[in-house]
């Protein structure tokens, strides 16, 4: 396969850019970049200050669970300043515990979303690539998610945009080499405690799947989902209303995906302090609500028919 020349990555870059912040030209707005120091976002900051010079600053998150993250962000931090631009170490008030992963990807948004409102950012942007897509959807495709799973990594959620969701990790890897960019290799990218990781190593004997095609597919399956979101708000203005603490559904004959959307957030607006049922518990729930059935699901009572109606459960007694 032939490695993506810089130019070519930077007009990908810039194309999402403009389709990515709704700006045609590209030419408004402050960027933010999400700096690890490894391949894919030293190659996104060095995109990023080519297409939009002056407007781009980065910041590395030093969460302290290796001795290594110190130097690595002063790496960073070097190469930027040879380069004139502005880089933020950023450190977490508290030490990392828990489910050590999600509890740092917690706290790095929430850095980062303070370092932009610090500095007048306008945009966050990050080295999420087209083989992280796949891998998102394969791990979800496992898990048995529907649209809004299998949709994968946005492209945009708020503030963040990732722009690369289109290129390889290879074309990544390949324009840090040309260019002679510094970087470095995060070891639990190769730690096989991880499910990802032992993904990953098996995608990667697999040479017929295209991980730019799944991201193409990715991006139609986000859109679908939206789609689905604007009919969803549609049924509830036409098909749904409240009554005291109740709330009736004019099931009829719609179609299953819309009934378990429609559940969901009937039982979301019933109790919306309580957690909200899996996947699975949703589809039981259907499957006896059109059987005309009373059930509980969450922390609310259903009864089904052709009006289906939720409420939140009354207090358990106690004594």
């Amino acid at each position: 396969m032939a490695e993506a020349q810089p130019s070519s990555l930077n007009a990908v870059f810039a194309t999402a850019l403009a389709t990515l912040t709704g700006c045609p030209s590209g030419a408004e707005g402050r960027l933010g970049v999400a700096v690890s120091g490894g391949p894919d976002s030293m190659a996104l900051l060095d995109i990023a200050a080519a297409v939009a010079p002056g407007r781009v600053e980065a910041a590395t998150v030093d969460h302290g669970l290796r001795p290594e993250a110190a130097i690595e962000a002063g790496m960073v931090a070097g190469w930027c300043a040879g380069q004139a631009i502005a880089h933020s170490i950023l450190v977490p008030a508290h030490r990392i515990a828990g489910s050590v992963q999600a509890e740092a990807r917690a706290a790095r948004y929430a850095l980062l979303e303070d370092w932009m409102d610090v500095r007048g950012l306008d945009w966050l942007l990050t080295a999420h690539h087209a083989d992280d897509q796949l891998e998102t959807m394969v791990m979800r495709l496992n898990r048995a998610s529907g649209v809004s799973g299998l949709a994968g990594v946005r492209g945009r959620r708020g503030r963040v945009i990732r722009p690369l969701l289109g290129v390889r990790k290879a074309d990544l890897e390949a324009y840090v080499r040309q260019r002679g960019i510094p970087h470095v290799a995060d070891p639990s990218n190769s730690d096989d405690r991880f499910d990802r990781v032992r993904l990953r190593v098996r995608l990667a004997e697999v040479d017929w799947l295209d991980p730019v095609a799944a991201s193409r597919s990715a991006a139609a399956l986000a859109d679908a989902e939206a789609a689905l979101d604007w009919s969803i708000h549609r049924l509830m203005e036409e098909r749904l209303r409240q009554e005291g603490d109740a709330l009736y559904l004019e099931a009829g004959d719609l179609p299953r995906e819309y009934l378990h959307r429609l559940l969901a957030q009937m039982v979301r607006l019933a109790a919306p302090d309580s957690p909200e049922p899996r996947g699975e518990q949703i589809e039981q729930a259907i499957v006896q609500l059109c059987r005309g059935s009373k059930l509980s699901i969450g922390a609310c009572v259903a009864t089904g028919g052709a009006i289906w109606t939720v409420r939140r459960a009354p207090p358990r007694r106690t004594g």
